[in-house]
């Protein structure tokens, strides 16, 4: 590996400071990416989490580490692109171009509008694709075929496998239509599979697999009690994505498929205090504003984040709803929330606990 290539623990630890918790998706996104910046081949990479698991996040984490590292961005055009506008292009008779395009033109912006356009079509092709809702294009919906669907996973397929894939050239460069070799491309797509977790639960527990989940003894609250513990990373197979509506040929071209975890608590409490955009940050923003100063106490941030982990599977998109039911009231009149010296706003557990009551 050149030497000037960052070393997959090196990446990690950048991204780590931007994503919270997920550590087998950062060091498998790790991997994949010093790969990439080598020159080297890499399989790519299909993440399976729940809503506010973090995929996203993790994707504008390595956009905006190679971002601050001009050096290493110009190895690799990034783009990011929703699935149902493959589709889209797919009815089209034009799958490849929503991805193809998408590169050459960042790579414009790259390189710069001087750029000849054989060095723009080589900085594309070797460009990392992040495909957000991937699970959006499933073959099938409710047991019916999703056509929609179908032609997404084959547009997608067609971009990732095809070493001839053709593409009209805006009008910036000329116009013509040329063939373009896609095989270098590096994908990575992310879905929340919303129903997968019942599905292969249902599997183990009253399907075909039935009794393959044996209950284990606890204690709770100092009685013993047998109880279930599931884990879809433990029980998940190749069969229940097809299940889902995932061609074989779609899941075949994925060399590495890593499932994010449901956040803790101790994660939660950590996004909350920590990332830049958190509701916590933006009406501390808010208050500061208007010279006042927002606190909340350790347990009142604690109880926060123990009550958006009780809405499953929304991980920390359900922090800033549950914050703005106890947030509210205070931004709505933030003179009268004054309760501390020097003009401070200070929240504790009864403040919290009155609020989410209410």
């Amino acid at each position: 590996m050149n030497d000037s290539t960052p070393a997959p623990a090196e990446i990690a630890a950048e991204l780590r400071k931007r994503v919270i918790g997920q550590r087998d998706a950062i060091d498998e996104m790790s991997i994949a990416l010093s790969k990439k910046l080598a020159g080297l081949a890499v399989g790519n990479i299909l993440m399976i989490g729940s809503s506010g698991t973090g995929k996203t996040t993790l994707m504008r984490a390595v956009e905006n580490y190679l971002a601050e590292r001009p050096r290493l961005a110009l190895r690799s055009t990034v783009i990011r692109i929703h699935a149902n506008v493959l589709g889209e292009e797919a009815e089209r008779g034009r799958p490849g171009e929503a991805v193809l395009g998408r590169l050459l033109s960042r790579a414009r912006e790259q390189l710069g509008d001087d750029a000849p356009l054989d060095e723009l079509l080589d900085q594309a092709r070797s460009g990392i694709v992040f495909v957000d809702e991937v699970d959006k294009i499933r073959s099938q919906v409710g047991g019916r075929p999703n056509t929609a669907g179908i032609r997404a996973q084959e547009a997608l397929l067609t971009v990732i496998e095809n070493e001839a894939v053709p593409l009209q050239l805006p009008a910036w460069a000329g116009g013509k239509t040329l063939t373009v070799d896609s095989s270098g491309l590096l994908f990575v797509c992310g879905g929340a599979f919303e129903g997968l977790y019942d599905a292969v639960f249902d599997r183990v527990t009253v399907g075909r697999d039935r009794g393959a989940l044996k209950p284990v003894t606890v204690v709770e609250d100092g009685q013993v009690q047998e109880k279930l513990i599931f884990t879809l990373g433990e029980w998940l197979r190749n069969e229940d994505l097809f299940d889902y509506g995932m061609s074989p040929q779609f899941l075949s071209r994925f060399d590495a498929v890593v499932l994010l975890s449901d956040l803790t608590v101790d994660e939660l409490v950590r996004i909350f205090l920590e990332t830049p955009d958190s509701g916590y940050r933006q009406a501390k923003s808010y208050f500061d504003s208007r010279g006042l100063h927002l606190a909340l106490s350790p347990d009142a941030v604690r109880r926060i984040a123990v009550e958006a982990a009780r809405e499953q599977r929304l991980g920390a998109r359900a922090l800033k709803s549950v914050f703005r039911r106890v947030i509210r009231r205070f931004e709505f009149d933030p003179g009268d929330a004054v309760n501390g010296p020097d003009g401070s706003v200070l929240l504790d557990v009864p403040e919290v606990e009155a609020a989410l009551r209410g």
